[in-house]
């Protein structure tokens, strides 16, 4: 017998009820969205990974589709996988963060996630300076450009779209640096000690470029950072990085300025 009396004694029939509680199986609701769920947290199923279709999970479990699109509902409250029109349901990608102070490589980014990363130059080209040019890159009319347009890749899904221009002035040997192995970011940073950056951030609806090139639906909100970096006062470079909407955010950490 229990002698503690801040400790109720249960009687036997709430045993059996707990008992009962234990005994008693899973809805299928639960079932699949328990196995589907350990599937995922347990890497059996990585970012990107294409979850069944609907009427596949239908055939599996031996319920009706309702009951499929409840399971899969609950997963995409929970923020592990996502739906994608004519397309299916995906294990979601894990959302990175990026301090706005630093400037990062997107190799490191993609890595720091767990994921395999790729690079992939789509145009390369030396031309001279443009009047649309100016805002993003100040230079002489005379100065060579030269224009970059390559994508990361994070688990073999479309990552970041890169849109960089570099002055040849300030990095010549750029000219001579095919890219097709290496991202200009990269390569920058190992080559040219940078001592002024600017960044600008918004968000945007995918134009239909850019969703092609991201994969996304045109119209797709997604967040573009836009940087400019000097080396001892002269323009090195000016990229736009963007990036999808849901797989990426920023992070400023600052301490109160001193009054007086």
């Amino acid at each position: 017998m229990n002698e503690d009396p801040t400790i109720p004694n249960d009687s036997p029939s709430d045993e059996k009820l707990r008992r009962e509680s234990r005994d008693q199986p899973l809805s299928l609701h639960q079932k699949i969205l328990s196995e589907v769920e350990g599937h995922i947290l347990s890497g059996d199923w990585p970012p990107g990974h294409r979850i069944p279709f609907e009427h596949e999970l239908t055939e599996q479990y031996g319920c009706s589709r309702m009951t499929v699109n409840k399971a899969l509902s609950e997963l995409v409250k929970r923020g592990l996988i996502e739906r994608r029109r004519k397309s299916g349901s995906y294990v979601t990608f894990p959302q990175v963060q990026s301090a706005v102070m630093e400037i990062h490589d997107v190799k490191l980014e993609v890595e720091s996630l767990g994921l395999d990363y790729a690079y992939r130059r789509d145009g390369r080209i030396i031309r001279e300076i443009g009047a649309g040019d100016r805002e993003r890159i100040d230079l002489p009319a005379s100065s060579k450009l030269l224009e970059i347009s390559c994508r990361h890749f994070a688990g073999g899904r479309p990552f970041c779209l890169e849109e960089r221009l570099i002055s040849l002035t300030a990095v010549p040997e750029a000219e001579a640096e095919p890219f097709e192995t290496v991202a200009p970011g990269s390569w920058l940073l190992g080559k040219v000690p940078w001592s002024t950056a600017e960044h600008r951030i918004r968000a945007v609806a995918a134009g239909r470029l850019a969703a092609q090139a991201l994969d996304v639906a045109a119209g797709s909100p997604c967040l573009v950072i836009e940087r400019r970096t000097w080396s001892g006062g002269a323009p090195v470079t000016s990229v736009r990085l963007t990036y999808p909407g849901d797989r990426h955010e920023l992070v400023a950490e600052f301490q109160p300025s001193a009054v007086g």
